[in-house]
């Protein structure tokens, strides 16, 4: 359940500097990086309580969780990219208790999101610091991921019980989200020497490759399967527009995961599938200009009929996804690594940057909450997050310009 802390704007003493104006010369990530700066140095000054951690923006509120959600390591991810950016002891004290704070969730077995929770926080520690006590955490972590593994299904389950909009029942969904937390299993494979991690996570991406996808490598949201015997009762979407829809977050993700799960594995069909479903979404018609999707690429389109209540009159204007177009720039860069069309995926990420560097999707300091990005969509169908900035936008946001400034 989300706690909101009022925003007094003129708090925390930041004078706002329009990146329209004063950064209009810079390169793309000094413009990004120079706005985060002041708008996570801001965001710090506002929390009172390392309980509590930004999510986004409500009827002029910040919105925050506790260690109960999905969100929560984005934010010290956010200050991890800030470190490795400015190489500043500030944001590195500001991360490590940040992370530091979290290791209680090393023994969350009750979703799929320990991945999302750990490796945005402890790996990135991890990663930039080098000290055990982070990977020791991450293998904890990889730990109760693995609870939730299935030998039957070949999956480790997404959600606990739920219902669709229909009301159909899912005991074992299966989302396409998952593939994200594939990484911390792979991390834990190569730092304990113990394959069985690595073995658990190529099953999970084997059976997402095989029925998540449909012939055209848009994909599926959930697939829901029977845990006794592994056969799939029903493919639908939870968080799209319809059922046979392409939720553009969905499809950041598949494309996200499988290029990170070519590069932990090396399995060339794992690289195929990214690049498959990397084409799918650069060639869609409905993909604006401007590189950043629409909250679902079909939404209140002919031929695509939503279970939820939709108000075709409120949403008239279909919302633009921010934080998609984010996760998807980070794919994209790195695909661009691996991929013989190298250039085209490079090309794509950097005209995603672009745009989201811009005044339209860039926040002016002292604004948005706060937060680095506008115009992100979090679940439309429960009209929750609807056109708000959202962490995990930012934070995709600054690891694609960590990417893209490496490969530049």
């Amino acid at each position: 359940m989300m706690r909101c802390l009022i925003i007094l704007l003129a708090a925390a003493g930041v004078i706002a500097c329009s990146p329209a104006n004063g950064h209009k010369n810079l390169s793309i990530a000094e413009r990004g990086f120079s706005t985060a700066e002041r708008q996570v140095s801001a965001q710090l000054e506002m929390l009172v309580t390392q309980e509590e951690f930004p999510r986004t923006v409500k009827d002029g509120a910040l919105c925050c969780t506790r260690m109960t959600d999905w969100t929560e390591g984005f934010f010290p991810g956010c200050l991890w990219y800030l470190y490795e950016h400015t190489g500043e002891d500030r944001w590195k004290e500001a991360a490590v208790c940040w992370t530091e704070c979290l290791e209680p969730l090393k023994k969350y077995t009750g979703g799929h999101d320990i991945g999302f929770l750990t490796m945005s926080s402890f790996g990135n520690a991890f990663r930039l610091t080098g000290e055990k006590k982070y990977s020791d955490v991450l293998a904890d972590a990889a730990n109760s991921l693995c609870t939730r593994f299935n030998r039957t299904t070949g999956c480790i389950k997404s959600w606990n019980y739920r219902k669709s909009w229909t009301g159909e029942e899912w005991f074992f969904p299966v989302i396409i989200n998952n593939m994200m937390n594939l990484e911390l299993l792979y991390f834990a494979s190569e730092a304990t020497g113990n394959p069985e991690y690595a073995r658990i996570a190529d099953s999970h991406a084997e059976m997402t490759m095989k029925h998540h996808f449909r012939s055209d490598y848009s994909c599926f949201q959930v697939v829901n399967y029977d845990q006794d015997t592994g056969k799939i009762i029903s493919k639908g979407s939870y968080h799209g527009f319809s059922d046979n829809s392409t939720w553009a977050r969905g499809q950041a993700w598949a494309i996200y995961g499988f290029t990170m799960a070519y590069r932990e594995s090396g399995r060339k069909d794992f690289l195929e599938t990214a690049e498959r479903a990397a084409d799918f979404w650069l060639g869609h018609p409905n993909l604006p200009e401007d590189g950043i999707p629409y909250w679902d690429f079909n939404a209140g389109q002919q031929g695509y009929a939503p279970d939820w209540n939709y108000d075709p009159l409120k949403y008239k204007d279909v919302p633009r996804d921010a934080s998609a177009a984010a996760i998807a720039a980070s794919a994209f860069l790195e695909l661009s690594m691996y991929a013989s069309d190298g250039p085209k995926y490079f090309r794509a990420g950097e005209r995603i940057l672009e745009s989201l560097s811009s005044p339209e999707y860039l926040a002016e300091p002292g604004t948005n909450g706060r937060f680095i990005l506008k115009h992100s969509v979090g679940s439309m169908p429960e009209g929750e997050e609807v056109d708000v900035p959202l962490v995990y936008a930012d934070y995709y946001y600054l690891e694609a310009l960590t990417r893209y400034e490496k490969l530049k």
